[in-house]
């Protein structure tokens, strides 16, 4: 019979739950070493499991080792996440999406999702470097709501901190180690992200980006395998020499899955529908906050007719009272949520998705929330 901190899970890993310190009110706080993630009970007790304790520990392939030597046409690396419009069947491809060549104008010889990618070769140390798609999905998100983020080193393991969630946007002194369970303060207030340090050894800047010129006009029938389109997020490693464009990012299949577009475009039309780029790449960032989940909605305007769109931490704070962009006037949120988050691209999308050949996919990517 496992023990309370042994426990066996149906995917075959092991929660290792030890106590890390005592709770506000003076209860213990338990900790799992494996999953690293809080495993405190009610009434200050240990967990059988753990928050994590269902997601499936790495496996070896989902580990990419990627060389960065071998490279030298350019290895670029994004944060993938849901596409914010899907009608396709095609299975969710979220982690860290790794583009990379050995010449510069040679094919790519990987462009695909891993959940995590060890790094070797160049200035990294000996055994590499290991990022996981949590790593990318949340520096894709404090980098499009243009929040800096720093090298964070826990005080009492040395472990490389990641904020997550609503930590991703509110800078902050005092971290949570997500290794040991333990709680440390920084030097100054800021976002921890382990993706800083590597990009520091690789020597990675800010590479140069530009919009991208190309423009889309389709209708959703001549497409009937779907569509998925996401917004463009800057390469957190780029090492080739040409920009980056940016825009939005389109797939488009036809019949028996033939994919007929795959690019980032500056503009995009979908059954006489223009989207906009910023609420597509801000949408993008919201889904992926799940402290926030299902608070985005189109906020109307009751005056002027205006639909609303957060910029800024509005953009990631719920209200339950607007202030119209257009004639000033107080915007109340209806429906069953009382706080909410403004952005147009909501009704826009269910405007199409009444016009599409097929149903839309809503994906989830399981994140949880992790709050003050």
């Amino acid at each position: 019979m496992p023990t309370a901190n042994q426990l066996r899970l149906p995917h075959g890993s092991t929660c290792r739950i030890v106590p890390v310190g005592k709770r506000r009110d003076g209860g213990t706080r338990f900790w799992c070493l494996l999953h690293k993630a809080n495993a405190t009970a009610k009434y200050g007790k240990a967990a059988t499991q753990c928050r994590y304790g269902h997601i499936p520990v790495l496996a070896p392939s989902d580990i990419y080792t990627l060389d960065v030597s071998h490279f030298r046409g350019g290895i670029a690396l994004w944060g993938a996440v849901a596409p914010v419009y899907d009608t396709t069947r095609l299975p969710l491809d979220r982690g860290i999406h790794v583009h990379a060549r050995r010449r510069p104008s040679g094919p790519k010889e990987c462009d695909r999702s891993y959940r995590a990618v060890r790094l070797i070769g160049g200035a990294l140390p000996a055994d590499g470097v290991m990022l996981s798609e949590l790593d990318a999905i949340y520096y894709m998100v404090s980098s499009v709501f243009d929040y800096d983020m720093k090298s964070v080193r826990c005080t009492h393991c040395d472990h490389s901190h990641l904020d997550r969630d609503w930590f991703s946007v509110h800078p902050h002194r005092r971290h949570l180690c997500a290794a040991c369970g333990k709680q440390f303060s920084d030097v100054e207030v800021g976002i921890g992200n382990p993706i800083c340090a590597v990009r520091a050894l690789l020597g990675c800047g800010q590479h140069r980006t530009k919009k991208a010129k190309k423009k889309l006009n389709i209708r959703q029938a001549d497409y009937p395998g779907g569509l998925q389109i996401w917004g463009s997020n800057t390469a957190f490693v780029w090492t080739g020499s040409r920009s980056e464009e940016e825009g939005i990012h389109v797939h488009a299949f036809g019949a028996d899955s033939e994919e007929m577009e795959n690019n980032t475009f500056g503009q995009v039309i979908i059954d006489g529908v223009r989207l906009d780029p910023r609420m597509v790449r801000i949408l993008m960032a919201q889904s992926a906050l799940p402290h926030i989940a299902g608070r985005v909605a189109a906020v109307r305007c009751g005056t002027c007719g205006e639909t609303q769109f957060a910029a800024g931490a509005n953009a990631f704070t719920p209200s339950s009272e607007h202030v119209c962009s257009r004639c000033g006037h107080s915007v109340a949120a209806r429906g069953r949520l009382r706080k909410t988050i403004g952005n147009p691209l909501i009704g826009i999308l269910e405007q199409l998705a009444g016009g599409a050949p097929r149903t839309v996919q809503k994906h989830d990517l399981g994140l949880i929330p992790e709050t003050l």
